[in-house]
């Protein structure tokens, strides 16, 4: 697992990353589908994704101006896609949000739909994001961090809630623990967990069907960083059966080799 070390958030902080202006207020600790609400704003790299007809389906993550993370299985078609930035009421029509469109999809090659190893792909904005107040980048965790088991983190969404029985109105927000990956395969099994996957929740929270390629993001020194994104986990949400998430670490390597040649 990955330990989120002090010199990263020193490197993080001078990038412009992962420091929001408006700042997250987390109070508890449910899952996100009895979660609470974020501060409008307050991650503002969190991005939703929507067909033509503004359906959200998936959550992402802007980690440059060019550029959103989000899981592989999320079924992305380029041109029918729309990115929402900036959104924390999705039925508001007095948001200074920005809609993009995409320009390229890219999954990582070696992504398997059947365990779902490597669930991650980019998808690269039809033009740039414009940072402000409410839309700016995540910081991505560095390729050699490690973080410990019981490191309270974030995850945010607009997955299914009880009131909605389909997304959530606002953005929603709680704090997981995540665990070793020992803990991890008591749930899953050793076949199932993979080196580029970890585990987070499973103590009365979890994320849920919505949240999908949404971020979880730990904080040190006031800077957050991108560890992992949503991949999956239970068909009925249980609570006490832990998420499993993107190990950002692990495909590190692939993003910036990725990025570097688009």
């Amino acid at each position: 697992m990955f330990l989120l070390v002090s010199c990263f958030a020193l490197v993080a902080s001078t990038l412009g990353c992962g420091v929001p202006t408006i700042k997250p207020k987390v109070s508890g600790y449910n899952k996100i589908i009895n979660g609470e609400d974020a501060v409008s704003g307050s991650w503002p790299w969190q991005v939703s994704l929507q067909d033509k007809r503004g359906v959200h389906f998936c959550g992402g993550s802007l980690i440059n101006k060019d550029w959103v993370v989000t899981a592989a299985r999320c079924r992305v078609w380029a041109p029918y896609l729309r990115v929402i930035l900036g959104e924390h009421d999705r039925l508001s029509n007095s948001e200074p949000i920005q809609i993009r469109t995409i320009s390229k999809v890219i999954t990582h090659p070696s992504f398997n739909s059947r365990n779902f190893n490597f669930d991650i792909k980019l998808l690269k904005l039809s033009s740039p994001a414009e940072f402000n107040s409410r839309v700016s980048p995540v910081c991505l965790v560095s390729s050699w961090s490690r973080i410990p088991s019981g490191t309270k983190c974030v995850t945010t969404g607009w997955g299914r809630t009880p009131e909605s029985c389909g997304s959530a109105r606002y953005l929603q927000q709680t704090a997981l623990p995540v665990l070793s990956t020992a803990q991890c395969r008591i749930f899953w099994g050793d076949r199932m967990i993979t080196d580029a996957m970890f585990c987070a929740g499973g103590s009365k929270m979890s994320s849920c069907q919505g949240d999908t390629g949404g971020p979880l993001v730990c904080e040190s020194k006031g800077v957050w960083s991108l560890v992992g994104t949503v991949s999956w986990g239970t068909i009925d949400c249980n609570v006490y059966i832990p998420g499993v998430y993107v190990n950002m670490a692990y495909v590190r390597s692939w993003i910036d080799q990725t990025l570097a040649k688009n």
